[in-house]
């Protein structure tokens, strides 16, 4: 307890609320916070849980677009404890993994902080404890709260903020620029030249949906990029790699994909996607970097429908855009499917742990654990399969601890009492 008092700083000890959490402290209410909430509430083990946003998963909620699917099949984006119901299908839509995710935080009792944005989050060597303070919106009134607790969960993952690039000329183009995130539907983009910049599984979406609305959009294909088949013989591609890797080395399974995306999709070279020299499972394990699966997208490069063009050069004169190889283009238009980035290194006041770029220095699978009681889930680059793995070790490794800690509580609790009745 005396600890406890040294640790609050004498000036803003009337500033702020503290509260102390007996179990740990989880940043993050999508899915990664979600499922380490499950694991240990299974466990026994007491947790809160802050979010920033005023609903759980707000990056599925608020930054998705309208006709999103999951990429993979059901099986491997469900969280631990609790299956997709059975009528769901193979790929479920953005609304009903929201359900899906509502219905899971019911059914474990999880009742996130929300509107509580984490300022700073260290580890007081003193103590031996974590302080957390944050700022929590209520209305008009904005109140300071520091949490202190033994373990911190990192679970704000890898997409936690956009990526917008610095182009050249692009704050002064005239037309409208979107984030992906900020993205919903083609439809008020029809009749419209749209330049979609990046040509991941966001930009082939978004230039599909807009083809699909009468829109006419051009996809910059700056680097090389795996694109696969979703399904090859109505097997997914996904299930298909995992079920190879479990007999042959990855260079082999690489091998087998290209050559069945070969027959499937043909040479995705000659419409301007160049592949890279690494192969697809190799390069996501390497670099995190996931392949494209296709879901129509190509069929409409191949027709003209969706151009691909090469890198930006700069935007010039209201509505031109340059082209690294000379060429110019007038658009409407600019969404930025440029991806995310975690937000860690801005209030996570720690380095032997996180690298400077907000990701756990060790790879997958031992990025889950840090010392002093930090731990990380969702920086897998696995997707939700990666988010489970860790959310299981992290609540039984907390659990093993815990528990011992409360058997020992309870000794000396009762062993006091003991004392007392005999006077």
């Amino acid at each position: 307890m005396e600890n406890l008092f040294r640790l609050v700083d004498h000036e803003d000890f009337f500033a702020r609320r503290c509260v102390w959490v007996s179990g740990p402290v989880i940043i993050g209410a999508g899915p990664s916070g979600l499922a380490t909430a499950a694991c240990l509430r299974e466990q026994g083990v007491p947790f809160v849980v802050l979010e920033r946003a005023d609903c759980i998963a707000s990056l599925w909620q608020k930054r998705t677009y309208d006709r999103l699917k999951l990429h993979l099949p059901k099986q491997f984006c469900q969280l631990p404890k609790l299956p997709f119901p059975e009528d769901f299908p193979e790929y479920p839509n953005r609304k009903q993994f929201i359900d899906y995710l509502e219905s899971y935080a019911t059914r474990f009792e999880i009742s996130p902080n929300f509107n509580e944005c984490v300022q700073s989050a260290r580890y007081d060597e003193t103590s031996g404890l974590w302080r957390i303070r944050t700022v929590q919106a209520k209305g008009s009134s904005r109140s300071e709260i520091e949490y202190i607790c033994q373990w911190l969960v990192v679970a704000t993952g890898e997409h936690a903020e956009r990526v917008v690039p610095d182009i050249e000329g692009l704050a002064e183009f005239k037309g409208e620029v979107i984030h992906a995130c900020d993205y919903k539907s083609g439809e008020k983009f029809a009749g419209k030249k749209v330049l979609v910049v990046g040509c991941g599984n966001s930009g082939m979406e978004v230039s599909l949906d807009l083809c699909n609305r009468n829109a006419k959009p051009s996809m910059v294909a700056r680097s090389t990029v795996h694109v696969l088949p979703r399904e090859v013989m109505g097997k997914s591609t996904f299930e298909l790699a995992v079920l190879l890797m479990k007999w042959l080395p990855l260079w082999l399974v690489d091998k087998i994909l290209l050559i069945l995306t070969w027959l499937v999709l043909g040479d995705t070279g000659k419409y301007g996607l160049k592949r890279p020299s690494m192969g697809p499972m190799e390069l996501k394990n390497e670099r995190g970097k996931t392949p494209v699966l296709d879901i129509g997208a190509l069929e409409k490069i191949r027709s003209g429908e969706i151009k691909i063009v090469p890198g930006i050069k700069r935007f010039s004169r209201g509505h031109v855009v340059e082209l690294e190889n000379g060429d110019e283009l007038d658009v409407d238009s600019v969404v930025l499917a440029t991806g995310y980035k975690s937000n860690v290194p801005s209030w996570l006041q720690e380095s032997e742990f996180f690298t400077k770029n907000g990701y756990p220095k060790s790879q997958f699978p031992n990025g889950w654990k840090g010392n002093a009681g930090i731990y990380a889930v969702g920086f897998t680059r696995r997707g939700l399969s990666g988010v489970s793995s860790d959310a299981m070790r992290i609540a039984q490794d907390i659990g093993k601890v815990w528990k011992v800690e409360t058997r020992q509580k309870q000794r000396t609790t009762a062993c006091h009492r003991r004392c007392i009745s005999q006077f």
